[in-house]
C-alpha cells in the first residue's frame, strides 16, 4: 500500500503585530531617554543590547520577514518586557509571499523575475527619465538600505537623511518608503522644496506658512492658517504650535513627512539657519512629547551642506544617515538580466562601467537602448566618446547649467584636463557635486565618470 505524503507548510517564524511593535518601541524610547540622554540607539547598539545581529533586527523592523519566537523573546526581555501572545503572529511561507510589505516586491522578486518573458517585461521599458515605478522589476535594491529605512520609519519620532547626487535613485527609494508607510497605516506628506517660490526664501513667515499649508492639504485637513497663526509668538514657534496643536492632534496615526531637495536652502544662508534649527527642534521634542513622536521626518538632499551650522541646531547630525552609492558590477549585471540581456560573464558590464561608472541613470539609459535594438554596446561606447551619443541630451543639460556659472566653467576645465587631483573652493565643490559632475575619492576630487571627462574636455577646450 502506497502511503500518501502530506505536504506540511514550513513555518517561517513570527512577525510583530501593531500592538507588539508599539509596546517594544515605547520601551526602547524610554530606555533611550533614561540611559542614552535621549539620543537614538543605532541598529548596531540595539543588536548588541539584545544579542542579535543587525540583519535579524532589520528583518524584525520590516514587519514582513519572519524571525523565530525565541529571538522575539530576547528583544522584549532586553527592555524588561514579557512577550505576550497578542504581540506577534505566526508567519507561514504562503503568508510571507502574499503579505510582503516591501513595495518593490509587489510583483517581482529576486526569485520570480525569471518567470516573466521579455514580452511581459516590455511594458516597463519606457524611456528612463523618471523614478522607477513601484511595480517595475527594474528597481535594483542596494542592501541593506531598503530594510534599514523600512525598519527606521516604524520608530517614533525618527529622522532619516537620504543623501546622493542627482539621478542616483533617491526619489525611487522615497517612493518605496512612502508606499511601505502607507501599508502600515501611516499618513504621508511628500514635499518638494523646489516648489517654493524664490521670494519665499527671503521671508521666513511666508516659507513656513507655505510648508504648513502643504502638509495640511496633503493630509486632507483644512489649513485654516489665519485662525491658527499668531505671528507675535515668532514664526518658528507659531509653526511648531500649528503642527503640534492643529495637525498632529487631528491625526492618530504616524505621519511620514518627506522634505525633498532641502539643499535648495543652502543658497539662502540666513533662512537656512532658521529653518534647519526648527527641524532640529522637532527632533528634540520627539524625545519627550507623544504628539511629536507621530512625526517621522525624512530629509532628502543632493550634496553635503556647506553652511556652518551650530552642531546643536543642525538636523544633519541626527537620525539614520543613508548614502546612495553607485551600482557595483554585480548590480549592473543583475539589472541587465532584468532587461533580458545575458551579461553573466561580466565583460559587457565592465565595458559599460569603464565609461559611465555605476551611475544608475546612465546605466539604465544604456540598457534601454540596447534592448531596443537601436545600437550595439560597441557603437554606444564609440558614439558617446565622439559626440555624446545616447547621452547627448543628458550632457547638454549639464553643459547649459555649467555655462550659467563662468567661475565653475574655469574650475571644471582644470578638473577634466589635469591628471592629478586638485582642491576646490568648498562653494565650487558644493555646486559641482550638486550638479552631479564630480565625485570624491578620499580627499581627491575627480570628474564623475570617464564620459564626463571626455565630453567636457572637448566642449571646454573649444571655448578657450
Amino acid at each position: 500500500m502506497e502511503l500518501k505524503q502530506t505536504k506540511i507548510k514550513r513555518k517561517r517564524g513570527v512577525i510583530l503585530t501593531s500592538k507588539g511593535l508599539q509596546r517594544l518601541q515605547k520601551a526602547i524610547l524610554s530606555c533611550e531617554i533614561a540611559e542614552n540622554k535621549g539620543d537614538r540607539l543605532t541598529l548596531a547598539e540595539l543588536g548588541s543590547r539584545i544579542n542579535v545581529s543587525t540583519k535579524t533586527l532589520s528583518r524584525l523592523w520590516s514587519l514582513s520577514k519572519g524571525v523565530d519566537q525565541k529571538t522575539l523573546k530576547f528583544c522584549f526581555s532586553a527592555f524588561n518586557l514579557k512577550l505576550n501572545q497578542e504581540d506577534y503572529t505566526l508567519l507561514s511561507e504562503e503568508h510571507e509571499t502574499k503579505s510582503s510589505s516591501l513595495p518593490s516586491e509587489s510583483l517581482f522578486t529576486e526569485e520570480n523575475i525569471g518567470q516573466y518573458s521579455i514580452d511581459k517585461l516590455k511594458k516597463f521599458l519606457s524611456y528612463p527619465d523618471r523614478p522607477v515605478p513601484l511595480d517595475s522589476p527594474l528597481y535594483i535594491e542596494r542592501p541593506p538600505i531598503e530594510e534599514l529605512v523600512y525598519g527606521e520609519i516604524t520608530r517614533p519620532g525618527c529622522v532619516i537623511r537620504i543623501l546622493a547626487p542627482r539621478q542616483m535613485g533617491k526619489t525611487s527609494l522615497v517612493l518605496r518608503l512612502l508606499a511601505f508607510g502607507k501599508r502600515q497605516g501611516y499618513r504621508t506628506v511628500n514635499f518638494n522644496c523646489c516648489q517654493i517660490d524664490d521670494h519665499s526664501f527671503s521671508d521666513l513667515n511666508k516659507l513656513l506658512r507655505c510648508l504648513c499649508w502643504q502638509i495640511a492639504q496633503q493630509l486632507g485637513i483644512d489649513p485654516n492658517l489665519d485662525d491658527n497663526w499668531d505671528e507675535e509668538l515668532g514664526y518658528k514657534l507659531v509653526c511648531s504650535f500649528y503642527l503640534q496643536n492643529y495637525i498632529l492632534q487631528q491625526i492618530n496615526s504616524p505621519i511620514v513627512l518627506v522634505l525633498n531637495e532641502v539643499d535648495r536652502f543652502f543658497e539662502y544662508p540666513h533662512i537656512a539657519q532658521e529653518f534647519f534649527a526648527l527641524l532640529r527642534s522637532w527632533c528634540e521634542e520627539a524625545r519627550q512629547n507623544h504628539d511629536w513622536q507621530k512625526l517621522r521626518l525624512v530629509v532628502v538632499y543632493s550634496t553635503e551642506q556647506y553652511l556652518s551650522l551650530d552642531i546643536n541646531r543642525s538636523p544633519f547630525n541626527v537620525g539614520l544617515p543613508i548614502y546612495l552609492n553607485e551600482f557595483v558590477p554585480e548590480q549592473v549585471k543583475e539589472l541587465a538580466r532584468r532587461y533580458g540581456l545575458d551579461w553573466s560573464s561580466g565583460q559587457e558590464s565592465a565595458q559599460l562601467m569603464s565609461l559611465v561608472g555605476g551611475h544608475p541613470a546612465l546605466i539604465q539609459l544604456a540598457l534601454f537602448y540596447l534592448v531596443s535594438d537601436t545600437i550595439t554596446l560597441e557603437e554606444l561606447m564609440q558614439e558617446a566618446i565622439a559626440n555624446g551619443g545616447i547621452y547627448r541630451h543628458h550632457l547638454r543639460r549639464h553643459w547649459i547649467k555649467l555655462q550659467a556659472n563662468p567661475s565653475l566653467v574655469k574650475k571644471y576645465t582644470e578638473l577634466v584636463t589635469v591628471k592629478q587631483s586638485m582642491t576646490l573652493d568648498p562653494m565650487d565643490a558644493y555646486k559641482l557635486e550638486s550638479l552631479g559632475l564630480i565625485r570624491f575619492d578620499g580627499d581627491r576630487i575627480l570628474p564623475r565618470c570617464e564620459l564626463y571627462r571626455a565630453y567636457f574636455q572637448k566642449q571646454l577646450s573649444a571655448c578657450i
